[in-house]
């Protein structure tokens, strides 16, 4: 059963800059769609940055709400993936949960609570 373990959250003030790390326990493989989702309570939770790899190549993907602002990486030889957030507002008080779909199967880290506040 993979796991996938995340670091990095916690409370900063906005416009400061924090990053994620979420390692999974497997290797990921050539093909896979790895990233990072949010959810703030009463809502579903939404796509923040992915990046996959196979098939005709890489690719990133972020919800508009973080471009240019948040940056997502991969190391595929410690099969972690990272998001490096910068200029942090308000809004984006969440938890923060690491994703990884692969060979069929989805898995979830246990999230991570980023507080932005004053």
């Amino acid at each position: 059963q993979e796991q996938l373990v995340e670091s990095g959250g916690g409370l900063v003030q906005p416009g400061e800059s924090l990053t994620l790390s979420c390692a999974a326990s497997r290797d990921i493989g050539s093909r896979y769609v790895m990233g990072w989702y949010r959810q703030t309570p009463g809502n579903e939770r939404e796509v923040v940055a992915t990046i996959s790899a196979g098939g005709t190549g890489g690719s990133t993907h972020y919800a508009d709400s973080v471009k240019g602002r948040f940056a997502i990486n991969i190391d595929s030889g410690r099969n972690s993936v990272y998001l490096q957030m910068n200029r942090l507002e308000p809004e984006d008080t969440a938890v923060y949960y690491c994703y990884l779909a692969r060979v069929g199967s989805i898995y979830w880290g246990q999230g991570t609570q980023v507080t932005v506040s004053s």
